[in-house]
């Protein structure tokens, strides 16, 4: 195989940590609209598969980060620390309807960061956070 080709690759899954299983699914579930693909429980720890409904493309694992290997225990305090002040996980979703997207939320209490906004490097977006603190930035499709 040449170096130089392009491998067929895709994305499948991406982790975001969750530290309430309940709050983060009605998060994702109702107030984003994805959809469940699966939701297992392990050890009394829960990791929930998510997406947009109607997209087969790549999903979000909400993961207990307690369940990560070779974590030591300073390092758990560091993550709960970030995750705590919303500085350790960042998704960036794409909305064809921003200024609606934005409404919706909005109305179903997320908490916002930032309203919609032309950014200087070429995007409108806005951003809230998850029950978990993770940074969810939404910008518009061009």
């Amino acid at each position: 195989m040449n170096p130089l080709t392009a491998m067929d690759l895709t994305i499948h899954h991406t982790f975001l940590p969750q530290t309430d299983p309940d709050a983060a699914l009605g998060f994702y579930r109702d107030t984003l609209g994805f959809e469940v693909r699966n939701d297992v429980g392990y050890n009394g720890m829960r990791w929930i598969t998510v997406g947009p409904a109607g997209q087969a493309g790549p999903s979000i694992v909400l993961y207990p980060p307690a369940a990560s290997p070779g974590v030591t225990d300073d390092e758990r305090r560091t993550v709960a620390e970030m995750m705590a002040k919303g500085t350790y996980a960042t998704i960036i979703l794409s909305a064809a309807d921003l200024e609606g997207t934005f409404a919706r939320l909005q109305a179903r209490d997320a908490e916002i960061v930032e309203e919609p906004t032309d950014q200087p490097y070429g995007v409108r977006d806005c951003a809230v956070r998850d029950p978990a603190g993770n940074l969810i930035r939404i910008q518009q499709r061009r």
